[in-house]
This record gives C-alpha cells, sequence and structure tokens, in this order.
C-alpha cells in the first residue's frame, strides 16, 4: 500500500509510475495550468496528466520548466486525441504534443478513447516511439475488456496503463480484474466524479470516522483498489488536500462500504458510443 505521495506501482515493463497525480482535464490553457502544475509539483507531485485534446500542453510544459525539479523526476502522460487516430498521423500528434510540451521524451503516452477501427493501427505508432525509447512506458484509455481483448489479440507489446471513469458509482470490477490478470495497470480519471460523489452520505460518515474530507475518503479507497489516481484541481489548497490521504487505512468493512454504493453510472462518455473526433 502506498505510503507517501512519491509511492510508484511499477509497470509490467519495469517502468515505475507514481500512484497519485494531478489531472488537468479542463485546466485553461495560460495562466490557470501553469498555476495548478507548479503548485502541485512544489508540494511533491511528481505525475502530470494531460492530452492533446486539453489544449493545454504548453502551459504544462511551461509549469515543468519553471518548477526546477528535474525532468527526471516527473512522470508525464499525454494522450492522441481521436481525430489523429491512424499510423502516420499518431506519429505527428506525438511530435506535436512533445513540442507544445517542450519535453524531449514522454513517461506515458495512451490512446485516449478505442473508437471503432483504428485503434490497432494507432498502438503500432505508440509500440514504434516505445521501441525507440520516445516514451517510457504506452497504455490505452477508456478501453473496455472486449477493446482490450481485441488490440491483445495482434500487439507485439502489452499496454502497460489502461486510464478510465472510475469511482464509487462505477467501480468496474470485472475491468479491474482482467487488468491486474493481464498485467495492465488501472488509472482512474474523474475519481470524484466531478464532485458528485462528495454529499454521498455514507463516504461522509465514513469521513468523519477518520477525520478526513469525502474526497479524501474516496480518493484513499483508489489507492487501496490499487487504481492509480489523478484528481484535478487548481487551488493549492484542494490539491494539497487531495494528497494528504497516506496517513489512514480504510478497514475492509468502510471499503466494501463504499464498493456497494457502485451503479454502473457514467459522468463520462461510454466508450462503446464515444465517437466525437473521429472520421467515420
Amino acid at each position: 500500500m502506498p505510503k507517501s505521495l512519491n509511492d510508484t506501482t511499477t509497470l509490467h515493463n519495469g517502468v515505475k509510475m507514481p500512484w497519485f497525480g494531478l489531472g488537468v482535464f479542463k485546466v485553461k490553457e495560460g495562466t490557470e495550468v501553469i498555476n495548478s502544475v507548479k503548485a502541485a509539483i512544489k508540494n511533491g507531485y511528481k505525475s502530470i496528466d494531460t492530452a492533446a485534446v486539453y489544449q493545454n500542453e504548453e502551459g504544462v510544459g511551461k509549469a515543468i520548466k519553471e518548477s526546477g525539479v528535474p525532468r527526471e523526476e516527473l512522470f508525464i502522460t499525454s494522450k492522441v486525441w481521436n481525430s489523429d487516430q491512424g499510423y502516420d498521423s499518431t506519429l505527428q500528434a506525438f511530435e506535436t504534443s512533445l513540442k507544445k510540451l517542450g519535453l524531449d521524451y514522454l513517461d506515458l503516452y495512451l490512446i485516449h478513447w478505442p473508437g471503432k477501427n483504428k485503434f490497432k493501427e494507432t498502438w503500432k505508432a505508440l509500440e514504434k516511439l516505445y521501441k525507440e525509447g520516445r516514451v517510457r512506458a504506452i497504455g490505452v484509455s477508456n478501453f473496455k475488456i472486449h477493446h482490450l481483448e481485441e488490440l491483445l489479440k495482434d500487439c507485439e507489446i502489452k499496454p502497460m496503463v489502461n486510464q478510465v471513469e472510475y469511482h464509487p458509482h462505477l467501480t468496474q470490477k470485472d475491468l479491474l480484474a482482467f487488468c491486474q490478470k493481464e498485467g495492465i495497470q488501472l488509472e482512474a480519471w474523474s475519481p470524484l466524479k466531478q464532485g458528485q460523489l462528495l454529499n454521498d452520505p455514507v463516504i461522509n460518515e465514513i469521513a468523519a470516522k477518520y477525520g478526513k474530507s469525502a474526497a479524501q475518503v474516496i480518493l484513499r479507497w483508489d489507492l487501496q483498489t490499487e487504481v492509480v489516481t489523478i484528481p484535478k484541481s487548481t487551488k493549492e489548497q484542494r490539491i494539497i488536500e487531495n494528497a494528504n490521504i497516506f496517513d489512514f487505512e480504510l478497514t475492509t468493512e468502510d471499503m466494501q462500504k463504499i464498493d456497494a454504493l457502485n451503479k454502473d453510472e457514467r459522468v463520462g462518455s461510454d466508450p462503446d458510443t464515444m465517437m466525437v473526433g473521429f472520421n467515420e
């Protein structure tokens, strides 16, 4: 069980990935994202998760530079957007992301959504980038079991990570078990269900018992289910508070109570129907 913000999980290729990081979805390019990322790094965060479609890679890159923390101590993730899927276009998209970030390599590069029929070509491009050492680990995002099974049929390198919507209303037990069996690290986006879970009475009752916030209880639940988590915030106080989850442990009973909140309910798109940006 992770004991501090610096603790890492070891991906199946031996690369160490922090259990906890900062997501920057919907964080505005410019001052907002720069300040958010700098606040996180200043307070001990090592992992920052962005994506081409967030349109804030330049700000993330700027914050990394200004943070004064050596590049090799950080873990930076970006993702290829749907309209760039395909072999050549993915390689091009990667160069664009790298240039915007002002980096010479990424720690993790993900296929943002599976779409229908291009993800295998896209994956071949990721394998090439990985073999060339341009990226330390490669993975997917929003892949369900059937997408993973399809990819595993003929990929040369197995994905190291699958980043999906994951929170107490969407516990995805089968997907988690499948990924664990295959040695693929599950990672949670929108772990707080965009704030919708913060008023849940069960979570608040557990939070009161530990003298913690609802958010801290949910993020702790992520870690105890062995899921990497990247909550987003633009406020320094909240960034610090989110990471203050290493000094308590939920009991088995509390974990079960949170698991029981599952409704298979998404706040984001369903990966089977999400076709934004795909050329049908």
